[in-house]
């Protein structure tokens, strides 16, 4: 059964959001606050977390970024429509999602369910090989592991997630769109910030210059591509 945390000073939205869950199949923890939520991944089991940004004692910002230091579990920030800036700097921190308030019970059941499943297992293509290299970098898709010339790289299950849709088809051109879709699986609204955001933390941890990368490369007006590199022996 999975284990979902549900972080918020709002005892209210808390209880609300147990019952968007409740008959779902998973078990359904609580915090109300960033620290209280740490304290608790770091003594149990958790396999998605639900974090409100504006929480006293510790934020979902702080929280995030230190979770991110253990860990590698599903966190969806739950923000207001005000704090856009806060969605993208959560997303850079390490965050997989965001819900914004007021709630669609439909849209927390999805947006967990399609994390869940990205977690424990990416799905999967039959004929796609276990292993699968372009230059450098390999993915081994059984062990789910990454490795940039032989050193493992820790990628969240979203990161992982868009360059295992980038290597498996490597020159061809994914609009952010397209992306979304094949790794949120969710209808695409704004998606093209999301992506970019993830595209970024992609580069800075398997490209030697993120800032000039020689593996995932932008197609202005397009989207992104995964450069068929060979190296040279």
């Amino acid at each position: 059964m999975p284990a979902i945390l549900i972080v918020d000073d709002e005892a209210d939205i808390v209880h609300a959001l147990e019952i968007y869950m409740s008959g779902q199949g998973y078990e359904l923890l609580e915090a109300f606050s960033g620290k209280q939520a740490l304290d608790i991944i770091q003594e149990r089991n958790v396999d998605l977390v639900l974090m409100d940004i504006m929480m006293p004692e510790m934020d979902g910002i702080t929280a995030t970024a230190k979770i991110r230091e253990i860990s590698n579990i599903p966190i969806i920030l739950l923000t207001a429509k005000s704090e856009d800036s806060d969605k993208i700097l959560g997303l850079d921190i390490g965050a997989d999602d965001y819900i914004t308030k007021p709630f669609n019970p439909s849209e927390v059941l999805a947006r967990v369910r399609s994390q869940l499943r990205r977690y424990t297992r990416l799905g999967g293509v039959q004929e796609t090989p276990d292993v699968i290299r372009i230059g450098a970098v390999e993915m081994d898709d059984a062990g789910r592991t990454v490795t940039v010339d032989g050193s493992e790289v820790q990628l969240t299950p979203v990161e992982y997630g868009i360059l295992r849709t980038l290597m498996r088809s490597p020159g061809k051109v994914f609009s952010s769109a397209e992306i979304y879709r094949e790794v949120w699986k969710d209808s695409p609204v704004g998606a093209e910030g999301v992506v970019a955001v993830h595209i970024r933390h992609l580069r800075e941890k398997i490209e030697i210059n993120p800032s000039d990368p020689r593996y995932i490369k932008v197609v202005w007006g397009q989207g992104y591509k995964m450069e068929a590199v060979n190296e040279r022996k």
